[in-house]
């Protein structure tokens, strides 16, 4: 805990800006420069887990920052990190609580959602592919899928 602590306190002063897939919080500061897939991962993780996000909000450490406005995109971007394993997973079979959320989140309603559904299942391996390996690259991913059909490109503006 004094070493939690410890890097709270030193992490106040640091002007860093949080990462746009990992969030601010401890695991962005412990993570910070690194690169690759492995230390993102790790630093969302870690920025989760522990709930220090809430303490660098409010304190205005850790990466963090007190004031501004949630985009869009920034909501997108946690929600899919925090469940890219249950969004593979809905994605892949075209249903799902956890797809169907993101639907929400992008404003997607109610009579267009079938759409969405199918059409991320038939793209599912152009959302997810390999090259994809961030949160960011798999949000514009899905983004670009949707851009291509005349009812879903109105929901891509976030």
């Amino acid at each position: 805990m004094k070493k939690l602590i410890a890097v709270a306190l030193l992490a106040s002063s640091s002007l860093a800006m949080a990462d746009q897939d990992a969030g601010c919080g401890l695991g962005s500061v412990l993570f910070e420069g690194k690169s690759g897939t492995a230390p993102k991962v790790l630093a969302a993780t870690t920025n989760g887990s522990y709930g220090n996000q809430t303490f660098g909000i409010t304190s205005g450490t850790l990466g963090c920052q007190t004031e501004g406005v949630i985009s869009s995109r920034a909501r997108l971007s946690m929600f899919m990190g925090a469940n890219s394993e249950r969004l593979a997973r809905d994605m892949s079979v075209g249903h799902g609580e956890t797809l169907n959320v993101l639907a929400d989140l992008m404003g997607v309603k109610e009579q267009d959602k079938s759409l969405f559904f199918k059409t991320a299942q038939a793209n599912f391996s152009t959302i997810f592919a390999a090259n994809n390996q961030t949160t960011g690259q798999v949000l514009d991913a899905l983004q670009q899928v949707m851009a291509k059909n005349a009812v879903l490109a109105l929901y891509t503006a976030v």
